[in-house]
């Protein structure tokens, strides 16, 4: 818990030195708010079950869908843009493994009400203010980018479109998992043919940004999106960072525009990190569409990548003083005492058994502990307490009225 809440702590600072505010929703929704695009991997990941109401509902397996609702909910009622943030529990049943389990934490930062792609860029500063705040540098990591309008130009001048472009998104977002012969046999599943899958295959090999310019031309609006985009980050100072990627298109139908995801240098991990614009999934809820973009942060991937390199940092309790007194007699005067401290802001443990002066000195190391404070017969007969500090050893009488 003492690593989770320092993890929290540097997202928390992450989104409140950017201007967002944080937010929550319920852990229980409705079925139907996950389940409308049929076909993601997510709708076969659902904890789900018919509550005693007959109503079929779900643990939040990701953040976005309830912040949507919200959003649309309140839509004309809320000053944008809309930037909010949220540490969620997420639920999703599928097999546990290194960096992914059945329930974990993920930090979601979504900003609302903006169409210019200089949203998509405040959302990567915020990420890598995170990354820089956690000890972490653009050796050991690199955020991949691209759009999902990269995907929409190819496969939409190989007539691939509607349900059939959904569909495809999904294989495609696997390419760097599975090898190259299962991704054809899938593409070639959906019907389509030989030479688009080659097309395909061809442009979302692309990893250099003006080879991309070359493939679709510089009136390309993916081009020209993804040109601005790289260009504002500079002014962040963060162009280091990122890279262009085709491969990245994100599984989840509702994308749009710029995604992205963030990888660990040596490729030995999944995903940090990952999202993108999504400006028409209100409209998918059956709202009025409102550009969107955003991303999710799981907490365990990235704990796995500050633990092989010694980011995480040994964290004390934050316990200041240990109380202690000699004897069952002056019990009463001990809790006074640990009052009279935790009244002025100290954190206090006080030893509440009959405990020998060896087990109470190892019992403050063990917790880290910066002072022990002794109640004694004689010394407390005259009003005062004896102070120990662990760290030099010196001890020293103070009047009660004077701790």
């Amino acid at each position: 818990m003492r690593a989770r809440n320092w993890l929290f702590e540097k997202f928390h600072s992450a989104a409140l030195a950017h201007g967002f505010e944080e937010y929550d929703s319920p852990v229980l929704e409705t079925e139907e708010l996950y389940t409308r695009k049929a076909g993601e991997e997510i709708t076969q990941q659902l904890y789900n079950f018919e509550d005693k109401g007959g109503r079929k509902v779900a643990l939040r397996p990701e953040m976005t869908p309830s912040l949507a609702r919200m959003v649309m909910a309140r839509s004309g009622a809320l000053p944008l843009p809309i930037k909010w943030y949220s540490i969620p529990q997420c639920w999703r049943y599928e097999r546990t493994q290194r960096g992914r389990g059945r329930e974990h934490y993920q930090w979601n930062v979504d900003i609302w009400g903006a169409e210019g792609i200089e949203a998509d860029a405040e959302l990567l500063s915020t990420l890598t203010h995170f990354f820089r705040s956690v000890g972490l540098t653009e050796d050991d990591l690199v955020i991949k980018v691209s759009s999902r309008k990269v995907l929409e130009e190819v496969l939409g001048s190989l007539g691939i479109e509607g349900e059939e472009f959904a569909k495809t998104c999904i294989i495609v977002d696997k390419m760097v998992k599975l090898p190259e012969d299962v991704i054809q046999a899938q593409l070639a599943e959906l019907g389509i043919a030989s030479e688009s899958i080659s097309t395909i295959q061809s442009v979302l090999g692309i990893s250099e940004f003006r080879d991309l310019e070359a493939a679709l031309g510089s009136d390309s609006e993916s081009v020209r999106e993804l040109s601005s985009l790289f260009s504002l980050v500079e002014s962040y100072g963060i162009g280091g960072w990122l890279e262009f990627d085709a491969s990245v298109v994100r599984g989840l139908a509702y994308y749009t525009g710029p995604v992205f995801e963030a990888h660990d240098r040596a490729g030995e991990l999944r995903a940090i990190c990952g999202g993108g614009r999504y400006d028409r999934l209100i409209g998918t809820l059956g709202g009025k569409d409102l550009p969107a973009t955003g991303f999710g942060f799981g907490d365990m991937v990235v704990m796995e990548l500050l633990s092989s390199k010694g980011l995480v940092p040994d964290i004390p309790s934050s316990v200041s003083d240990v109380v202690f007194s000699m004897g069952p007699e002056l019990r009463g005067a001990s809790m006074r005492v640990a009052s009279s401290l935790r009244s002025k802001g100290h954190s206090v443990d006080l030893v509440l058994e009959d405990k020998r002066m060896k087990w109470v000195f190892k019992h403050a190391e063990r917790i880290g502990a910066r002072r022990l404070v002794m109640v004694m017969p004689e010394e407390w007969s005259k009003g005062k307490v004896r102070i120990k500090e662990l760290d030099s050893g010196e001890e020293s009488d103070v009047s009660f009225d004077e701790l």
